[in-house]
Order: C-alpha cells, then sequence, then structure tokens
C-alpha cells in the first residue's frame, strides 16, 4: 500500500460493515469513514492491482498497491465490496414499488426478475437526463440506460424519484 504514489508505507486500515451496512473505513488514527467505495484502477487488464479507497464524495483515502498487501479479512471485505460493485443489473422494467419506508421494489432486470429494497429515495440518483442508477440496501447497483425506453408505467413509478 502507498500513499499518493511517493513510495512511503501507509500503516493498516481496517474495514467492517456499520449495523446499516455500509463499509466503514478506520484510518490509524481511529478516524472513520462510513460508506466508502473501493474502486479497481483497471478491473479488466489487472483486477488484482491498484485498488483505490474512496470516501462518500469519491475522495481517494488509500490508494492499494496490490490485493495481495492487505490482510486476509480486509482483502474479503474489499473483494466483496468490489464484486457488488461491477454487478449492474440493467433495470427494464418497474412491476410494483411498495409504499412504506424502506420501500421494496419488484423488477425486471436482464438477468431476470428479483425484489430489493430501498432505504431512501436518496439512493435513486440520475446520471443525466435519461439514465438514472438505483442502489438497492445492500449497495447492489441497477442502471438505466434510457428512461424514456421504460414502459410508461414504469416510468411513471420511477418519476417519484427522480
Amino acid at each position: 500500500m502507498h500513499g499518493d504514489g511517493d513510495g512511503r508505507s501507509l500503516a493498516p486500515f481496517t474495514l467492517h460493515h456499520d449495523p446499516w451496512g455500509r463499509l466503514v473505513f478506520t484510518d490509524t488514527g481511529g478516524g472513520q469513514h462510513v460508506g466508502v467505495e473501493p474502486v479497481r484502477s483497471f478491473p479488466i487488464s489487472d483486477p488484482d492491482r491498484g485498488i483505490s479507497v474512496c470516501d462518500a464524495q469519491g475522495h481517494e483515502l488509500v490508494w492499494i498497491e496490490r490485493l495481495d498487501d492487505v490482510p486476509p479479512p480486509v482483502r474479503r471485505l474489499l473483494e466483496e465490496h468490489l464484486a457488488r460493485r461491477e454487478f449492474l443489473p440493467v433495470l427494464r422494467r418497474i412491476l410494483r414499488i411498495s409504499t412504506m419506508e424502506p420501500t421494496e421494489w419488484e423488477v425486471e432486470t436482464d438477468r431476470g426478475p428479483t425484489t430489493f429494497l430501498l432505504n431512501s429515495e436518496d439512493d435513486v440518483r440520475r446520471l443525466d437526463d435519461h439514465r438514472a442508477l438505483i442502489k438497492d440496501a445492500h449497495g447492489i447497483r441497477y442502471f438505466i440506460p434510457d428512461t424514456r425506453a421504460l414502459d410508461a408505467a414504469s416510468r411513471r413509478l420511477l418519476e417519484r424519484y427522480l
């Protein structure tokens, strides 16, 4: 693990899940960052090298040169979150959304039908005029490449959240 590419070795950090399933990074001084995201620099060509752990605002907290450099419990959490991040079903249709929070969504995706919980309407993000991303209570993201391509009923259900 290196910091800012200057070759200085970083002291160990820890990762754990909070009661809501969010990933928490604890630095050497005991400072905690909730809702961090690990990101691969080269997910296809070199998936075990160049991992950045970023805070909820996207600022890098630590650079991991190689996954083998971190202790096994931390590596397992990183690999679990990286796999979730890279799993991106395309949402094709919204069948039903419950009215009570957390809301339960029944949807059809390119990988088949599924049901998931949405903790907050803040977990539905418009990416641009016609694309959206939904993050469920377990951190799985669902991509809508073009909201205009959804059927009318799906668009009506989604409009409340965008």
